[in-house]
Order: structure tokens, then C-alpha cells, then sequence
């Protein structure tokens, strides 16, 4: 029933929706017939449907590279995850993390769900990485190396100051920017960016999950994962776990858009490493995640839901985003249009409400001398069609028969 509130409030949400599902089964029927490669490819729709989804975009040579470049980080975060395993078990594990990926018998027994079958099986994972090519190899090793040392280093150290923030950003996800981009290269289909740029579209996409995953971090047990760092939260509560409470509504908002502001500080370097793209699945599987992550910032600026359950992008939004994001024109929309919506929500009382609105500014300013926003397609709905109710379930079961029908031809 919430699916179909959503569609009549946000009827053109329907067709990419079907699209969405459409390209979701799609994926699920591309599934390789060897064992190893569709234990990764089956264990990546469970781990990250969405990520499944965007790595179709690219070609197969790269899609496999990507896949395992995915699902051995997955594998090292997991472990970092567990917050039952002994620092004096974990540490050792996670430095010496990228030495198990040349061996087809190592396995670790941690996680939960998808992600233990993920750790008790990885001699999968193993398997494939072994069949890559030696440039793809070497840059998912080093990548591994250098963020097991890093997390290593935090989990002994918490993060205090923004530059830790940023650090420890740098080492969870600015690195994955710089290893996606070494095989980018690799494949031959684009230049080397530079390490700034790739590791602010890691810090951002990042920032913009610890941001949104507040509450589910604070409450983990046994024991809960503090992200934020001091420097920020300090300002508006004596403990992180304080946000969470109501009496601490107000500061708990203020702490969250000053959250949002810093994450904002590295849009400008991701529209320009997407800009710089020349591949255009490669542009593709870098752009969508990025048009999800300003769409997240929007939704949780200045919204105390955050901080009593789960805020994301709704379904429908979310497939329009990936149905839509094929240029750089309209990712220069969707970034105007966002931080259009993000902009409108800014408080003048906010403390960091002039920071914000500067920040804001500069994005618009890129968006529009860009010369594309005329050649946008919209994200944002301004006004709501009144569709009858009846009409929009007709439409639904009509579009879902065509696109069944399509894809019984595709099979």
C-alpha cells in the first residue's frame, strides 16, 4: 500500500518505477553460469541491489572488475563492521586483508545475513580476483592495503576533529574513488583524474551515508559506531547518543544541517571529475550515485525524522534518478534542482545558515554556467498532477503487462 500512495501522490514516478523492476530482473537473468562468478554477481544484488543495478551500466571486462573491487572492500568493512570481534583479533585481520584475495581458501566467520555468507564463502571472491587482469590486480590490492591500514588506524582512534572526519572518509571511501579510477584507466577508457578529485567523490557519497545512517550507528550493539565527529556534534549536545532524544529536537536539526554543510564543501570537485568522463557508462555508474547522494542531503536537511528512524529517497525517486541520469547536462540538473529544494529549507536562524546558503550558492552558480540547465529533466516535482486513483492503477497494470511482455522477448 505504500508503493501505491507513493505513485498516486507522484504519478510520473510509475513508469521509471516498471523500468526499474524491468532492469532488476534484467540483471538477476546476467547472473554468469561459472560458480564463482555467480556467487559474486547473485551475493552483490544482496549486498547492494542498488549497486547491482548501476554496474550494469558498464561493460563486462570492467563490470567484473568493479564487481570484485566491491565485494572485497565489502568483505574488509564487514569485518570492520563486527563490532563483536576483539581489536586484538580485528586489527592484524584488517591490515593483512589484502593478502587473502590471492587465496582461494581463506574465509572468516563474521558478519551477519548476506554478509557472513559473504565472509564464509570468499574463496568465491578469491576465485574471480585471481582471473582478472594484472592492472585491475594490482589496483584492488593496493586499494585494500591502504584502507585496512586506515581502518585499523580508527579503530583505536575515534574521530575527534573534521580533519579526522575527513581521514577517516578518505580511508572507508576516498580511496575506493581513487582505486575506481585506476581502473577506469586500466580498461583504457579514461585518463588518470587527479587523487583530490577521485577522493571527494568517495568523501562525498560517504559523508552523505554517515549523515543518513545517524540513528542505525548509534544503536548498534554491542556497541554503538560514532562517526560524527567531535568538533561538529560538541557544539550542540555533551554526547553524540543525545541527539536522538526529543528534549534535544532543536540542537539535534542545527547539528544535523551543520553535518549536511560540511558534506556540501566537496560538490564543486564532483561535477568536475563527472564533467572530465568521456566514457558514457562509465559516466553513468559514477553519475547516478552522486545524483542519489545531493537528493539524500536534500530530504535530510533540517528534518528531525533522521533522528527517530529511517530518511532515504523514495522508491519512485529514486528509479526517475537512474532512469534519467544520462549526460552531464542532467546531472547538472539534478544537482540545481536539489540544492534548489535544499536551499528552500535553510533557516536564517540556523547557526550555519550563511555557511550553507555560500555553499549553496556556488553549486547553483556551476549548475547554471554550465550552459545544460535548459536541457534538464526535473527531479523535483513542483506541482502534483490529480489523477484519478483508478486511472493510476489501469496505467500500472497496463505498463506492467507491455514490460513483462518485453522481457519475455529479451529472454
Amino acid at each position: 500500500m505504500g508503493t501505491l500512495r507513493a505513485i498516486l501522490k507522484n504519478p510520473d514516478d510509475l513508469y521509471p518505477l516498471i523500468k526499474l523492476k524491468l532492469a532488476a530482473r534484467h540483471a538477476e537473468k546476467q547472473i554468469p553460469p561459472e560458480p564463482h562468478w555467480g556467487f559474486c554477481y547473485l551475493m552483490l544484488q544482496k549486498v547492494s541491489r542498488s549497486f547491482a543495478l548501476v554496474i550494469q551500466q558498464l561493460p563486462v571486462e570492467l563490470r567484473d572488475a568493479v564487481c570484485i573491487f566491491y565485494l572485497v572492500l565489502r568483505a574488509l568493512d564487514t569485518v570492520e563492521d563486527d563490532t563483536s570481534i576483539p581489536t586484538d583479533v580485528k586489527v592484524p585481520i584488517l591490515i593483512s586483508f589484502h593478502q587473502h584475495v590471492y587465496d582461494r581458501e581463506w574465509h572468516f566467520a563474521c558478519g551477519t545475513k548476506e554478509y557472513k555468507v559473504l565472509m564464509d564463502q570468499f574463496h568465491h571472491v578469491s576465485t574471480a580476483f585471481l582471473e582478472l587482469g594484472k592492472l585491475y590486480q594490482q589496483a584492488i590490492e593496493d586499494i585494500t592495503m591502504r584502507m585496512g591500514a586506515g581502518m585499523a588506524k580508527f579503530i583505536c582512534k575515534e574521530v575527534e576533529t573534521i580533519d579526522d572526519y575527513d581521514e577517516y572518509c578518505h580511508y572507508v571511501a576516498g580511496l575506493v574513488g581513487l582505486g575506481l579510477s585506476k581502473l577506469f584507466h586500466a580498461s583504457g577508457k579514461e585518463d588518470l583524474p587527479s587523487d583530490s578529485l577521485s577522493n571527494s567523490m568517495g568523501l562525498f557519497l560517504q559523508k552523505t551515508n554517515i549523515i543518513r545512517d545517524y540513528l542505525e550507528d548509534i544503536n548498534e550493539v554491542p556497541k554503538c559506531r560514532m562517526f560524527w565527529p567531535r568538533e561538529i556534534w560538541s557544539k550542540y549536545a555533551n554526547k553524540l547518543e543525545d541527539l536522538k532524544y526529543e528534549e534535544n529536537s532543536v540542537k539535534a536539526v542545527q547539528c544535523l544541517n551543520d553535518m549536511v554543510t560540511n558534506a556540501l564543501s566537496h560538490v564543486e570537485d564532483c561535477l568536475t571529475y563527472m564533467y572530465n568522463l568521456r566514457d558514457p557508462a562509465i559516466f553513468r555508474f559514477c553519475a547516478i550515485p552522486q545524483v542519489m547522494a545531493i537528493g539524500t542531503l536534500a530530504i535530510c536537511y533540517d528534518n528531525i525524522e533522521l533522528f527517530r528512524g529511517v530518511v532515504k529517497m523514495r522508491r519512485g525517486l529514486t528509479a526517475k534518478v537512474i532512469d534519467r541520469t544520462r549526460t552531464i547536462a542532467d546531472v547538472y540538473g539534478a544537482f540545481f534542482d536539489f540544492s534548489c529544494m535544499l536551499k528552500s529549507k535553510v533557516n536564517n536562524n540556523d547557526p550555519n545558515a550563511t555557511k550553507t546558503l555560500k555553499r549553496l550558492e556556488a553549486i547553483l552558480k556551476t549548475c547554471r554556467d554550465s550552459g545544460t540547465l535548459n536541457k534538464r529533466k526535473s527531479y523535483v516535482i513542483k506541482s502534483e498532477p490529480n489523477y484519478s486513483p483508478v486511472l493510476i492503477v489501469v496505467i500500472f497494470i497496463i505498463l506492467a503487462i507491455i514490460l513483462a511482455r518485453l522481457s519475455g522477448n529479451q529472454s
